[in-house]
């Protein structure tokens, strides 16, 4: 086939590609976005759907080292290392323990919170008048069956005084109000009001995908195999399952699959694979008064326009590994003992990718080694928070334009992957 151009091509059409595309295309820019699947596939049709601008808390935190020998012992725990692939894993752990370190945690949070802070407004500006229906401002609580506060709850209370997030303690009535359904016993929770959801995840993509065809982007469904340079001049080629498609920018947004485009072009990122889960209740026959993220059972609860949407747990086990449906199903009995009259009966279940590095923060930045080859991805558990202000950064990078923050922080040379390598 004869080669397809573009000014702009991003490779993956998710959450965070289609964010990049949007705002790529409104500063002036041509853009193609690939994708092999159709929107919104991966990640962004199956996560929890939370949108939390008031989070600023990486995943690992102080106190995680004495719990990897649980992970590696009990199949069905919250997180899990398949034993076959531990030694893969190990030095992708040992960074995640490390960034754990209380140092590196307040860095971290400090880049999150720069990101994150500003995603309602950043989502408002991408899908406009269709924000109201897609996505609500309700906020979120967080819940502990224990009436103590645990060492990692406590470091959570303290990042959010750093940043001065919001968040009030709930009574127990109060508790009941919110999910009446829920089993008694000690319970303890606070209610971050900044934070919310998208009662769709879906439709929000799928919005994102049809703003940017409407503005004139192009959308090619294929498989991308490789990123070639071209020799001596500023040009890519890339090459996909039905040609070739060329152009002087190619933006990596791939997911879990960004690391595997990348290393025949020498670039080295320490990116695992998340797996995720969560199960969908159609008919589940609770009340639930917004979200829920339960911190001592390791399980979100997002109501949601289709369902009630139950998702949580970490698996690693590499990219070519099949899903493990108990996993799933975990889910369900953890719901069960929180919410005893829930109906599981019609129910569909899901697995998925989350592209990690250690310290939770994605990459966003143009190439040292490859100049007009730009990253961005890596975004965690937080896709659907950080996709949008993602995607303003890269339009600001890629335009010379002033930043809306230090974009050293999303840098594959930052301070706290060097730290860890």
């Amino acid at each position: 086939m004869p080669p397809h151009s573009a000014d702009t091509i991003i490779i993956g059409g998710g959450t965070v590609g289609l964010c990049a595309a949007v705002y790529l295309q409104r500063s002036g820019r041509n853009v193609m976005v690939i994708d092999p699947l159709p929107s919104p596939g991966g990640a962004s049709f199956g996560n929890a759907g939370m949108i939390s601008p008031d989070t600023a808390v990486p995943i690992s935190l102080p106190g995680m080292l004495r719990k990897v020998p649980g992970w590696l012992m009990d199949p069905m725990g919250p997180l899990v290392v398949r034993p076959a692939y531990f030694v893969r894993a190990f030095p992708w752990l040992t960074k995640w323990i490390s960034a754990g370190r209380w140092t590196n945690v307040l860095n971290i949070s400090d880049a999150m919170r720069s990101l994150h802070k500003d995603s309602f407004a950043y989502w408002r500006e991408l899908v406009g008048e269709a924000y109201g229906d897609l996505i609500r401002n309700d906020g979120q609580v967080h819940l502990w069956e224990s009436e103590n506060e645990s060492l990692t709850a406590a470091r959570e209370r303290e990042i959010r005084e750093r940043h001065g997030i919001e968040a009030r303690a709930l009574t127990r009535d109060e508790i009941s109000d919110l999910f009446p359904d829920m089993a008694t016993g000690p319970k303890r929770a606070v209610f971050v009001p900044g934070n919310g959801y998208t009662v769709s995840p879906a439709r929000l993509v799928r919005k994102l995908e049809e703003i940017f065809l409407k503005g004139g982007g192009q959308r090619v469904h294929d498989q991308v195999g490789k990123v070639i340079p071209a020799p001596g001049g500023r040009n890519f080629t890339v090459l996909t399952g039905v040609g070739n498609f060329t152009a002087p920018n190619v933006v990596v947004c791939a997911g879990a699959h960004s690391a595997r485009l990348l290393e025949p072009l020498a670039v080295s990122v320490p990116l695992e694979i998340e797996r995720g889960y969560h199960i969908m209740l159609r008919d589940h026959g609770l009340r639930v008064g917004t979200t829920l993220s339960n911190k001592s059972r390791s399980f979100g609860l997002t109501p949601m326009a289709d369902g009630l949407r139950v998702a949580g747990t970490v698996e690693i086990s590499g990219l070519d590994t099949v899903p493990d449906e108990r996993r799933a199903f975990m889910l369900t009995r953890q719901l069960k003992q929180s919410f005893p009259s829930v109906n599981v009966e019609n129910l569909t279940f899901w697995a998925g990718m989350r592209p990690s590095l250690p310290d939770s923060l994605p990459v966003i930045e143009e190439s040292a080694r490859h100049p007009g080859l730009f990253l961005n991805f890596g975004h965690s558990h937080f896709g659907m928070t950080g996709g949008p202000g993602s995607g303003l950064l890269l339009s600001q990078i890629m335009n010379r334009e002033k930043p809306f923050t230090d974009p050293a922080a999303y840098s594959l040379q930052r301070k706290t992957i060097r730290l860890l390598s």
